[in-house]
């Protein structure tokens, strides 16, 4: 009867032995992946609602004609601005960090948006022309003709010249999301510091880290309760795993 229990006692033993030791190769190989965070990560900030809605505003202005939001994301789709994010973990959640708006990303963002609008213009230029009475070609290029005879320049030309602003500036973005610095990750909260010309800059966010997502939050203070990785636009992938 010893014998029994003392056997079954030992092997309680080596079975908890045995969890414990998976528990902490979990914790090890793939719980801690969580909170590394080096590694050079890529977000897309998607601006194509701002840029239709802000596009439509402009356009419901023209006398004569009707247009919708539907309308304009139907020309308005996928607009992107890519920021680049590269963090180098130097210690235990704490490390370095450099962040930065791609121009070249920008300037091409803008000038989809602002080709897609003229789409739109022309578009809704050639039908204001037909309650009018013009009886001319309504094709696109002849549209487009009409405008560079009228304006003395192309109709994307003229709309980013005299039209609304589609996107943020380029200025903002880079006060928004450019920098460089130190950081601290800590129960999924984020502490940069930012080194400016003036002296450093602190934002803490919220994040989240799911495999190759890293998905940033607002500034503490401004996120509502029930922090959920589906709440906020702005997610990094991975682009290039560091070990």
């Amino acid at each position: 009867m010893r014998k029994t229990i003392k056997n079954a006692v030992i092997t309680l033993l080596i079975l908890t032995l045995s969890v414990s030791t998976a528990f902490l190769a979990y914790l090890h190989f793939f719980a801690s992946e969580e909170e590394k965070l080096s590694g050079e990560w890529t977000a897309e900030l998607d601006v194509t609602e701002q840029a239709a809605v802000t596009a439509l505003g402009w356009l419901q202005e023209i006398e004569g004609v009707s247009v919708s939001l539907e309308d304009m994301k139907s020309y308005m789709h996928g607009l992107t601005i890519q920021v680049n994010l590269e963090i180098e973990q130097t210690g235990s959640s704490v490390g370095t960090f450099q962040c930065n708006v791609s121009q070249e990303s920008y300037d091409a963002c803008k000038q989809a948006a602002y080709e897609a609008f003229a789409s739109a213009f022309q578009e809704l230029l050639a039908e204001r022309l037909r309650m009018a009475g013009y009886t001319g070609s309504m094709e696109e290029e002849a549209i487009e003709e009409l405008v560079t005879e009228t304006f003395g320049m192309s109709t994307d030309s003229y709309l980013i010249s005299y039209g609304p602003a589609l996107l943020p500036s380029l200025e903002d973005l880079q006060a928004e999301y450019d920098g460089s610095g130190t950081y601290e990750a800590a129960e999924n909260i984020l502490t940069r510091q930012f080194e400016t010309g003036q002296g450093a800059v602190t934002r803490v966010e919220y994040y989240i880290r799911q495999d190759a997502v890293l998905i940033l939050s607002e500034e503490i203070g401004s996120v509502p309760a029930g922090f959920s990785a589906d709440d906020y636009p702005v997610v990094y992938t991975l682009k290039q795993p560091t070990d």
